[in-house]
């Protein structure tokens, strides 16, 4: 009788086999959250959208913050003559240069949809909650740091440039720079989670180019008394008015002051990622 069929064993197989099989010099291990931070600050620095983006967020924080010095430089304006505080100046480039943290931010989720690579993504890491985070992680540094350093610059310039009286205070300091950064980082980590919920870079972008401007404009065309309280309200709350708040200054005498501001986009940015996670986990590639 023929003796019953036994399998023998494959040459890759594990090390302490027979003679000959192989044995790989790459250590295998479970991958960390580490790993994903890494693949996900590889792939953003390497595409051209990083470079394109935040090349026109510097130039825009930079070119308009040092513009507007120059011309109240030139015209001989003195800031202590009127409420304007003389780092409010700096506003202009930084709200103009939100947009294209907003872009990027739509682009660090949503490009991955648009070539496949996600499935790609997804099949290294099937974590899809370890995805976002490592995501959410990377671009928020990236922009808070970007961010942070060209308003601070633009502040220490126009304040030398601009004649003004008192010298503002470490508070005033600390909401034009860390505080501008936070709160347009925590802006563009918002359009990530969009990005995650409609998986369409113009979509996406679309709709947070509409969150930030939309308000404002429908704002302006509310002339009606019966129409005063949401006028006020949207007036308020608007993007450009809350950042507005953190150089001291206002689009009227209520609304966000001083760090309220960054609790209500921080409120509003973790509901969204929320959902994005939820998305993610529920919704097939």
């Amino acid at each position: 009788m023929s003796t019953p069929y036994q399998q023998q064993p494959h040459p890759q197989q594990a090390p302490g086999g027979p003679l000959g099989t192989y044995t790989s010099p790459i250590a295998v291990r479970r991958a960390t959250f580490g790993d994903a931070l890494a693949s996900e600050w590889t792939k953003i620095r390497s595409v051209r959208s990083t470079m394109w983006t935040l090349g026109v967020l510097i130039t825009l924080i930079l070119g308009l913050g040092l513009l507007f010095g120059l011309l109240i430089r030139a015209n001989g304006h003195d800031t202590s003559t009127n409420d304007t505080p003389v780092l409010a100046f700096g506003s202009f480039g930084v709200l103009l240069g939100s947009l294209c943290v907003i872009t990027l931010g739509v682009l660090t989720i949503t490009s991955e949809y648009g070539t496949g690579m996600i499935r790609t993504t997804l099949t290294a890491c099937p974590s899809r909650g370890r995805i976002l985070a490592a995501k959410s992680v990377v671009f928020f540094l990236l922009a808070f740091v970007i961010v942070t350093a060209g308003a601070t610059l633009v502040a220490v310039v126009q304040s030398a440039m601009v004649p003004y009286g008192p010298e503002p205070s470490g508070g005033e300091w600390l909401r034009a720079t860390v505080g501008v950064g936070l709160y347009v980082a925590m802006l563009g980590l918002l359009s990530l989670a969009v990005g995650a919920l409609i998986r369409h870079s113009a979509g996406a972008i679309t709709i947070m180019i509409g969150v930030v401007l939309l308000p404002l404009v429908l704002a302006l065309f509310m002339y009606t008394e019966s129409l005063s309280g949401m006028r006020t309200f949207l007036m308020n709350y608007s993007v450009p008015s809350q950042l507005i708040a953190f150089y001291g200054s206002s689009m009227s005498n209520s609304g966000p002051t001083g760090w309220d501001s960054l609790w209500i986009i921080t409120g509003i940015t973790a509901v969204a990622l929320g959902g994005a996670f939820l998305s993610l986990k529920a919704r097939d590639v």
